[in-house]
Formats: structure tokens, sequence, C-alpha cells
């Protein structure tokens, strides 16, 4: 056996669960509404479905068509003088006016729109510096990859200029001010027993505005005046810090009020004073002061930035109110809004909290009925190159005209390798791994859960039978591995010394050395693949000269699994026929990762053939769910059988141009997801 690199144990072992965080992608292609007349399944749903030199087509190849009944389109609006992602388009409407169309998720994130709950897809309640109980409600339109809202009545009534300027909407809201923030606290309680915190912003009138999360904040540690006593170590997870961000001018009175003041030298008697006034002793050190909530307020180019140093276990809810105009930012340990939103005939944004003992955790997820005419699922990947690369989510969503999705399985975080099954429209895009959990699916709408192995034959002359151990696959062992034209235009060996046979037209041309690591790339012929020999698999080379011709035999184990034209693998399987069959060592996880609590993605079908996928986050006061409660949970939202993906930070559940679940900032890129696409009636 081939010993793995650290970087890819750790991969395989830890399932790649925390990677750094990645800025969010901005669309870059033509006009969006291409879609209308490119069908997403013509387009973007056919990627891979014959020979296996064929790429799939990307929405940036795409030519753009004549758009019937559109004054204009773009992918950019530009907000108050700053431009920023979002899909737009412009309507003739009645008398000769111009309707102006948002996409809903930018409409939500960049204005701060708060959607409520609504059972028609076609109409969408809002709340904006408004009345919850008589909401303002918005027509929608589902185009392609998006859901329009016409905001044209909201926009005149909120003062705001429009006008469109080629690709880019510009946006112009009414200058505002900020008059007080008041910060107030709530003590613990009972029902509340984390301390609690609210803030309030006085307005001078509704104004756009965004909340964004950041990293970790550091906290220097400060060795003690006094060498008797030592430095007290945090016992708790760092703050984090989060960014309210408002189109309006602070008060300069408030800018000063929250400006950060240098820290003063601590007095050299006072812990002397403190030790004779208190019961201390020098293992109970006076535990530091906590952070102020709000860290400072500062103007940046008309806009006023709120930062806050948010303890662990809590974060902001932010709502507004009129009358007077306010941005209301409560801190809770519970700060998720429940939601039931139709937002598309068979598709359904949902999120609450799910109890499960006395812990309460937050998901989100979206219901799709695979029935419903026009819904169909597709495996997705980051590069159109190959399998090779990463990328954030919403990037690799965007290029597939998908309208919804979320990550998939694992991969080697360092080189961007695919780490388990990735099956397309009867294609193997990249084999399975260590008898793992995965699921599979038609475009009927059937599923199948199981632990997925594929078992591949190399037939010689004189029938001679070696085993393909790898297909397309990141994950290094000893044996014979196969990769083809979709893993890329070339490969480089992953091991030294590795022996490489190059077939071509089912017939060995080639046996090149491997050499080292990283060294040579070896170009895969578009009418073969590649056979690499690693460690005492090279042995093998003797038996397979130039000119031999060889054959593959390919089933997969269980065979059921070879009835489905789409895969996805990930592990481990949770929930088999409404029972927990969790059995993570048997899928070679790591003691570490079954107990690691951490964020979870997860994917379910119900006993009404309804198709789930959920994002679990950290539950009230304390950290995300371990495998174990990862499968309860999905049993006890009704789940008849159940499959954990990859999770921490490749946690991204995608709907309609933004994440549901978590700043973009905050997500790692991904290799590959699962798409959920909408095809034009």
């Amino acid at each position: 056996m081939v010993k793995m690199p650290s970087c890819c144990q750790s991969a395989i072992s830890d399932g790649c669960a925390r990677r750094s965080h990645r800025r969010f992608f901005r669309a870059t292609v033509s006009p969006i509404l291409l879609t209308v007349l490119c069908l997403t399944t013509t387009c973007a749903t056919n990627a891979q479905e014959s020979p296996e030199n064929t790429k799939p087509i990307l929405l940036s190849q795409l030519p753009t068509p004549a758009l019937t009944g559109v004054a204009s389109s773009g992918n950019q609006i530009s907000l108050n003088g700053r431009t920023l992602a979002g899909t737009w388009l412009q309507q003739p409407g009645k008398a000769g006016q111009v309707t102006t169309h948002l996409s809903d998720g930018p409409f939500r994130q960049l204005i701060g729109v708060n959607f409520l709950n609504s059972s028609n897809s076609a109409k969408q309640p809002i709340q904006w510096f408004s009345s919850v109980t008589t909401p303002l409600v918005l027509t929608t339109r589902l185009l392609g990859a998006y859901r329009y809202v016409d905001i044209t009545n909201f926009a005149q009534t909120s003062g705001w200029q429009i006008e469109a300027n080629g690709n880019v909407l510009v946006i112009a809201t009414p200058k505002a001010q900020i008059t007080n923030i008041v910060q107030s606290q709530e003590p613990p309680s009972a029902t509340a027993p984390l301390q609690q915190a609210r803030i309030l912003v006085n307005l001078d009138r509704p104004t756009p505005w965004q909340v964004a999360q950041g990293g970790a904040i550091a906290k220097p540690q400060t060795p003690s005046a006094d060498p008797d006593t030592p430095t007290l170590k945090p016992t708790t997870p760092p703050n984090r810090e989060w960014t309210i961000t408002l189109d309006g001018i602070a008060d300069p009175v408030l800018i000063e009020r929250y400006t950060p003041q240098p820290p003063a030298a601590p007095p050299t008697l006072l812990p002397n004073l403190l030790k004779q006034l208190l019961p201390l002793t020098p293992t109970q050190p006076i535990p530091p002061a906590p952070d102020p909530l709000i860290q400072k307020v500062e103007v940046v180019k008309n806009q006023t930035i709120i930062s806050l140093s948010v303890p662990f276990g809590l974060s902001p809810q932010v709502s507004t109110v009129a009358n007077p105009n306010r941005l209301i930012i409560d801190i809770r340990p519970d700060p998720l809004e429940e939601r039931d939103i139709t937002w598309a005939p068979g598709l359904r944004w949902r999120q609450h909290y799910v109890n499960l003992g006395t812990d309460r955790f937050p998901v989100v997820w979206l219901e799709v009925n695979p029935r419903k005419f026009g819904l169909t699922l597709k495996p997705m990947w980051a590069s159109p190159d190959g399998l090779v690369g990463t990328a954030p989510l919403i990037q690799t969503a965007q290029r597939y005209l998908a309208v919804a999705g979320i990550n998939g399985g694992y991969f080697n975080r360092n080189n961007r390798l695919p780490l388990g099954a990735i099956r397309r429209d009867n294609q193997w895009l990249s084999g399975p791994i260590l008898n793992r959990g995965a699921i599979a699916w038609n475009d009927s709408g059937q599923f199948y859960f199981g632990r997925l192995t594929l078992e591949e034959t190399l037939i010689a002359a004189n029938n001679q039978r070696l085993p393909i151990l790898f297909l397309n696959s990141g994950y290094v062992q000893s044996g014979i591995a196969r990769y083809t034209p979709a893993w890329g235009a070339t490969y480089t060996p992953l091991t030294d010394n590795e022996i490489i046979l190059v077939v071509q037209k089912d017939q060995i041309t080639q046996q090149l050395p491997g050499g080292k690591v990283g060294a040579t790339a070896v170009p895969i012929p578009q009418d073969g693949y590649l056979l690499t020999l690693r460690a005492n698999a090279t042995s093998a080379a003797s038996q397979l000269p130039i000119g031999s011709a060889v054959s593959i035999s390919s089933t997969t184990a269980p065979t059921d699994f070879s009835r489905y034209p789409h895969i996805i693998g990930a592990g481990p399987l949770l929930v088999q026929n409404r029972q927990i069959v969790l059995d993570a060592k048997a899928e070679k996880f790591s003691n570490a990762f079954i107990a690691e609590k951490a964020i979870r993605s997860g994917i379910c079908t119900t006993a009404t053939g309804t198709l789930i996928i959920t994002a679990t986050h950290n539950r009230v006061g304390g950290y995300g769910p371990n495998l174990a409660e990862h499968a309860q949970l999905m049993q006890q939202m009704g789940c008849v059988d159940a499959l954990n993906l990859d999770g921490g930070s490749s946690t991204s559940l995608y709907l309609g141009g933004e994440l549901l679940d978590r700043s973009p900032s905050t997500a790692a890129r991904v290799h590959n997801g699962i798409g959920i696409f909408l095809k034009p009636r």
C-alpha cells in the first residue's frame, strides 16, 4: 500500500470539512436572460452525456440571443456608486413605461428586504421598513435560472432613481442620515440563558443595508503585571466579527462615540491591590473584560459600517421597522428566522429549528418535487476543463444555469482532486472509493441510496484479468488506476515512479515512466485512456507490452446503482428505509471525523418521493451535529433514505443567485455539487 501524502490522508479521514474562507463569485457572463431561449436542459443539463471526451456546454460559451419582449438586461447592479453582482431585466410596460425586475437573491441581500412566507411562487410578500401585518406583495417571474421580482412600484415609492447602462442597472437611493445608535443589554433568563443585546439604529428614512459575517477575532494575550499571577488563557472560542453596512451617513458624534481608544497601560499596583481585596489565588486570575459589542462605527464612501464583536454562540438577527425608521440588530443565540416560501412550482424553501433532545439545530433546506414538470437534477463540478479544480458553489451553479444546488462529495483541498463518485448522464466522471455512501437517480424522479463500489477489470491477452481500483480519482493507493479524458487534457503523476500505459482504441500504444510526483504531464488520448501502475502493481507492466489488445469490464456493487444515470458519492450513509444505518467506521472515516461536531450538508428522500437538500448549522449555544445527531435529525425531518454530504465550510445551499444558509465569505470553494434545473415552459 502506498502511503498517501498527509494532505490527502487528512482529506480522506476528515472529509475535508474545514477549508479556508473564500470570497463569493461575481458573475461576468453576458445577459442572464439568454436562458429564455437557450433552455436549461439543452444548454446545461446535457453536458457529458455521450463520449468520454465530450465537454459540458457552458454559459460563457453560448451565443447571446435576441431577447423577445425585454428592453434590456444584465448581471451587474450599481447601487449608489458601488458595482455589485446581480441579474436584472427591464421590460416594456403599460403606457410606454418600463418595468424593472431584480433577481430575488440580490434584492434580499443587497437591499436588506425580508421575504415573508408565501405559498404562491408568483407572489412574494416582503417587509422593508414597513408593517409585517400588512406586507407589500410583489409579483415574481421565473426565467431560466432566476426568479425576478418586479420592483417598479416599490422603487418609485422609495424614491429610487433607476437607469440601465449596458450590462449595469444603476440604482440611486435618497441620501439617508443615521441619527443615533443605541445599545441595550437583555439580562439572562431561564428561556434565554445566553446574554443577549439589542442595537437600535435610528434613520431619517429607509435605506439599503447588508449584513456580513467575518472571521474570528484574535485577541492578543496580555501578560500579567504580577509575575505571581499566570496569564489567563481563553477557555471559549474567540468572538466573530460581523459588519452591518448602511447606505447613509452617521452623525459625527456617533463616529466619535464608537472610535476605538488605545488601551491604557495596566497600573502596576492594581494586581497587588486586588489580591488584598479579593479572595483570589494565583490559579484564579481575574478574567479579562469582554470586548465591547460595537467595535467601531465609520463612514466609507457614503456608507456607514458598524463593526461588531459577537461572542461564540450568538449571531445578529437584523430587522427593520417604520415610524420611526429603525434598523434593529438583535444579538441572539437563535437568530434563524423561520421561512416557508414556495419559490417555484415544485421547489420550496424552508428553514426553522429542529429539536433533538434539549438541543435546537437551525436547518435550512429546499424541498424538490422531481416529478413536477420542468425540474431535473444533475451533478455539476467546478472546472470547465476537467476534474481538477475547485470553485465557490455560487460560481459553479451559475455556470451550469442551475436554479438551486448544494455542495456534493469530498475532495482533496490541496490538489483539488475528487475523492468519490461522480456520474452524469451514464458517464463516470470519477469513481467511488472505500465503499462509501452514495445517491443515484434518474430523470424520472426515482432515487437509490446505498454504499457503492465500482468494480472495473482490465482484460488482456489470454484472458488475463487485472483489477482497476480507481477511476479518475485523487485517492492514491497501490494498484492500477485509470484516467479518461473526463479527467482533463493531461494526467500528472500523483506518486513517485508510476508506470503509465497509454491505451488508444483498446490497444496499449506506449509505456512511460511517471518519474517524480507532479513532474511531467502526460496527455490523455481522446480515443482512449491512461492506466497508472503504482507501487507493487508496476510489476504488471511486463505482462502488458506495447501492442497488447485490452478491454474493460465494469459493474457496480450493488448492481442497482448501474440502472441510474446520475450518481454523487459522499458518506456516510445515514438512513435507509426509515432506519438509521450509520456505520462510519465501515466507510473508513476516522474517529475524529465521526465524533466531530460540525456544520453538515445532507440529501434525502421522503415517503412522498420529495427530495430534500439540507444545511444544518451550529446548535443554539454550541457546535453543529456529529454524524449520529445528523442521522437523527434527517430521520426526524421525515427522511426515508438519507446521505451525509461534505460539510464544515463546504456546506453551501444555493438558490437563485445567492447562498441561503450562510454569508458567502464564510463558504469554502468546493469541487462538485448537485444542481437543480428548471426547464422553461
